[in-house]
């Protein structure tokens, strides 16, 4: 690793993409870059990244679901990777700094040439704050923004592990990521949309083509941190079988063990039918079983 010029906040730096943990994924991408300039630091670990892009003219609607995804996602320590435009974008990163995490900016333009220079303070922040802005393009080199834009996404899906695409338009840049990373064998998520948007069209497109509908954070986090979520459920499936007493418990687990009959219930939880009687009758009041009919049981 090489240190090129001080300039803007701090120094530009320079790496092979297999310089890097962070980076490596880069080397099985087409037309892998050959060198990336950034500012900042590239993060050490492996760790798991999500690209959060979309529409530069978003809505309310978009914010809103852009800012708490990249909230939960920095407040658990993953990665959020995006372009630093406007719209989509700079809420992704705004949301997962709020949250005390660490996102990545992909620039379009020259590692020199912060765009937009309304997001110069959002760029800073983002070095502070443990992150970092990356180009493949050199200081000063000459680019062609219609090209480079569209050749800078695949450099976003490619260090992401997921790409959700929060609002897009039919001819949306952010449909090129999505390709990218369908194209990297990547996951890609699309928040559905009203069929009137404008912005939500290119969405219900990737829906339509197959891409996972996102609804809510946990789609993301049960799929990064599966064993966690797999204890979750354990956790929640043995609280459900607790009742307020031994013997709710009792009938609880009997039916959580496939067993339906009353009389079966009675027998394997030595229950005489007085308290049994007494005792379904609460649980069925509570919400905890449904009646099956002819002395049947099932959980709620």
């Amino acid at each position: 690793m090489s240190t090129l010029f001080t300039h803007f906040f701090d120094k530009i730096n320079q790496i092979s993409p297999q310089e890097a943990k962070f980076t490596q994924g880069l080397g099985d991408i087409a037309l892998m870059p050959k060198t990336l300039y950034f500012y900042g630091k590239m993060p050490q670990n492996m760790v798991k990244t999500v690209a959060i892009v979309g529409s530069r003219h978003n809505t309310r609607y978009g914010e809103e679901v852009a800012y708490k995804l990249a909230y939960e996602l920095g407040k658990r320590g993953v990665i959020v990777v995006s372009g630093l435009a406007f719209g989509i974008d700079s809420i992704g990163h705004r949301g997962c700094l709020d949250a005390g995490g660490t996102t990545v900016a992909v620039l379009g333009t020259p590692i020199n040439e912060i765009y937009p220079r309304e997001h110069k303070g959002l760029a800073k922040e983002i070095i502070e704050k443990n992150g970092a802005i990356i180009s493949e393009y050199a200081p000063g080199s000459k680019v062609y923004p219609k090209v480079s834009f569209l050749e800078r996404n695949r450099i976003i899906s490619g260090l992401s592990d997921i790409v959700v695409v929060v609002e897009a338009a039919e001819r949306s840049g952010s449909l090129n990521t999505a390709t990218h990373a369908l194209a990297q064998g990547k996951e890609v998520y699309a928040v559905p949309g009203n069929i009137t948007s404008p912005y939500s069209q290119g969405c219900n497109k990737l829906i339509s083509q197959g891409a996972t509908p996102y609804t809510e954070p946990d789609d993301i986090l049960r799929v990064i941190f599966p064993e966690e979520y797999v204890r979750k459920h354990r956790k929640s499936k043995i609280q459900g079988l607790i009742g307020d007493n031994d013997v709710e418990t009792a009938i609880l687990s009997s039916l959580a063990e496939g067993l339906r009959s009353g009389d079966d219930i009675m027998r394997n939880s030595k229950l005489p039918p007085e308290v049994f009687n007494q005792s379904v009758t609460m649980l069925e009041i509570k919400g905890r079983i449904r009646s099956l009919g002819m002395n049947n049981w099932g959980l709620c």
